[in-house]
């Protein structure tokens, strides 16, 4: 055979290759998808967010906390503040949205909070505040100890380890011991953007205690939200680019059991759990490829998506909420609580609607 016939068939497996992987990236990131709007009642901004509001968590006094600022590779971010913590009390009919101040040791100039989980502990009542947190590009976990009397954050501890690379989010199991999901496997951004676009099923899920560091469940194309279930026996993962909500059984602390995927169409990233129901809700990205471009005349939308009985043989998946980028951009979080439905972004907003 020829040289020219050999670098032909090159370049037609070559071309083929390309074709096939973009048509795949086309699928992960749902790019073909358009929304049809789905509203709540009631629905308004939430005064003093602007950049974000990543993810949110509320305790059972109807205290919400929510990570805002993140600045991440890829995304856009509209201001060079450092990152804050607020609180908003849901039970108060002013919704007065406050920022935490941090106290300790702790270089709040490069704070980048990402995701959040709050642990109560059963013996004295402490709150501690778990941040995930990406200061000059780095990943490491910040625990915190919520000082309620002066609306402060009290800096305990930063946890920083090779197998908490890329963190994403996070659920504390302890005052010390949490549950964390890397969405990426390397470190360099390069490789990152070739991870998606080669379908490498190599992010995962790590445990980590003062005693142990290891990762426990594995084969993810890229890990996100994570929470646990009110029965402390299962954990939820965001297995985003494949679109599905995975259910892990807790044998013990380090194992985990793979029980099922629920499909929930629609690129999910963070996970709250109703703690009285078990319900999971979903702040999702209804078209990945908008949230890369984020182009401000086609802005990416933001969807929030209920399931039903998850452990059941066939849990209820529901879209809650729809909206084309025209109310909220880019959807990441959706947590409810006594009637009320509160949205955070990853850059923008946030929204609270009621449910009824």
């Amino acid at each position: 055979m020829g040289k020219l016939a050999v670098l032909s068939l090159a370049v037609i497996a070559l071309a083929v290759l390309i074709g096939e992987r973009l048509s795949s990236l086309r699928h992960l990131t749902l790019s073909y998808r358009e929304l049809t709007q789905n509203y709540l009642p009631n629905c308004h901004l939430i005064d003093g967010i602007d950049f974000g509001a990543e993810d949110i968590t509320i305790l059972e006094d109807g205290l919400a906390f929510l990570s805002t600022g993140l600045k991440y590779p890829g995304l856009p971010s509209y201001s060079e503040d450092p990152g804050k913590i607020y609180t908003l009390n849901l039970l108060d009919s002013e919704l007065k949205l406050e920022a935490l101040s941090i106290k300790g040791q702790f270089e709040k100039d490069y704070f980048n909070p990402h995701g959040i989980s709050v642990y109560t502990d059963d013996k004295d009542g402490a709150i501690y505040v778990f941040v995930v947190n990406h200061p000059q590009g780095k990943s490491q976990v910040e625990i915190f100890r919520f000082v309620e009397k002066e609306n402060a954050l009290q800096h305990i501890k930063t946890i920083k380890h090779e197998l908490l690379h890329n963190v994403n989010d996070i659920v504390a199991v302890g005052a010390e011991s949490f549950y964390a999901t890397n969405d990426h496997y390397f470190t360099n951004e390069i490789l990152k953007f070739v991870e998606p676009l080669l379908s490498l099923p190599w992010c995962d899920v790590v445990y980590y205690s003062p005693e142990t560091v290891q990762v426990v469940a594995g084969g993810f194309l890229s890990a996100n939200g994570i929470n646990i279930s009110p029965n402390k026996r299962h954990l939820y993962v965001s297995n985003i680019l494949k679109h599905t909500i995975v259910v892990l059984e807790i044998k013990k602390i380090t194992v985990l059991s793979h029980v099922k995927e629920v499909d929930v169409d629609s690129l999910c990233d963070n996970i709250e759990v109703d703690r009285e129901s078990g319900d999971l809700w979903l702040g999702c990205h209804p078209n990945g490829l908008k949230c890369v471009f984020h182009d401000p005349n086609d802005p990416p939308g933001s969807e929030v998506i209920r399931i039903e009985n998850i452990l059941s043989e066939k849990p209820q998946v529901t879209q809650v909420y729809a909206d084309d980028g025209s109310v909220i951009i880019a959807s990441s979080v959706a947590t409810p609580y006594r009637g009320k439905l509160l949205i955070g972004t990853v850059y923008q907003k946030a929204l609270i609607c009621d449910l009824k």
